[in-house]
């Protein structure tokens, strides 16, 4: 049984590479859009076949920690907010937390460390092939929602950032209630026992361990819980899924 499920998540990961690789291509065409949200239903199917939401990512030992924990994507946001909280080494970072809560709130770091901290070893798997591990401390998202208080009507979490992807477009990514209650998905500050540093996302990423990297939003400048996604960017759930990638990517 142990070699069956090895070889279809296996023979899964390797399709959904093979989608997201040729999806600027695909996503261009007429029908592409059809072909990438069919092989995404497909995927979420069997992914959660495999790994239900109860099921935990590979968390590792000290001396597994990658000598360089490599950044991906953005490495510097270059908006002026950003620049400011920056030049005061973020002192002045607050978390707005709004949308469909009961509570809207606004949560500086050290909020963050009040409602909860901890700590986790997992490996970052870059949609590129590449992987790292690293020891993150945050803050488990699941606190936070307690915290705000989730409305009947919500059934997905935004991430929005600071780093702009061009044309006034702010980077954006999303999770669904199962997988922001998941007891590793983390709101981190640290990273290997300092402050996560700013080509890794400071002051405060997103820690989905279970999710290929694209979906680990850094920079996080606020976070909104919706019933949808029709509003936000092209209603896709995040900045890549909005260029064809797909918004599931669990590993």
């Amino acid at each position: 049984m142990t070699d069956r499920r090895a070889f279809l998540r296996m023979t899964m990961m390797g399709a959904a590479g093979l989608i997201v690789a040729g999806c600027d291509r695909i996503s261009q065409s007429s029908w592409g859009p059809k072909v990438l949200g069919s092989a995404e239903g497909l995927n979420h199917r069997v992914q959660a076949l495999l790994a239900p939401s109860s099921a935990m990512a590979r968390e590792y030992r000290e001396a597994d920690i990658s000598a360089v924990f490599r950044a991906n994507g953005t490495t510097m946001p270059g908006s002026a907010v950003y620049q400011t909280l920056l030049a005061n080494q973020f002192r002045d970072y607050r978390l707005p937390v709004n949308g469909l809560v009961s509570r809207p709130t606004t949560l500086s770091i050290d909020d963050l460390k009040k409602l909860d901290m901890r700590t986790q070893i997992t490996r970052h798997d870059c949609v590129e092939g590449w992987s790292v591990i690293g020891k993150w401390q945050g803050t488990l998202l699941s606190a936070v929602l307690d915290h705000v208080g989730v409305q009947p009507q919500a059934r997905y979490v935004v991430f929005h950032c600071f780093d702009d992807m061009g044309l006034g477009t702010p980077y954006y990514e999303s999770v669904d209630l199962s997988e922001a209650r998941h007891p590793q998905t983390l709101l981190a500050y640290g990273l290997n026992d300092r402050s996560v540093p700013v080509p890794n996302g400071a002051p405060l990423r997103l820690r989905v361990s279970r999710q290929l990297g694209y979906k680990q939003a850094k920079y996080i400048s606020r976070i909104e819980l919706v019933a949808s996604f029709a509003s936000i960017g092209d209603g896709h759930g995040g900045y890549w899924e909005d260029q064809g990638y797909e918004w599931y990517a669990g590993i």
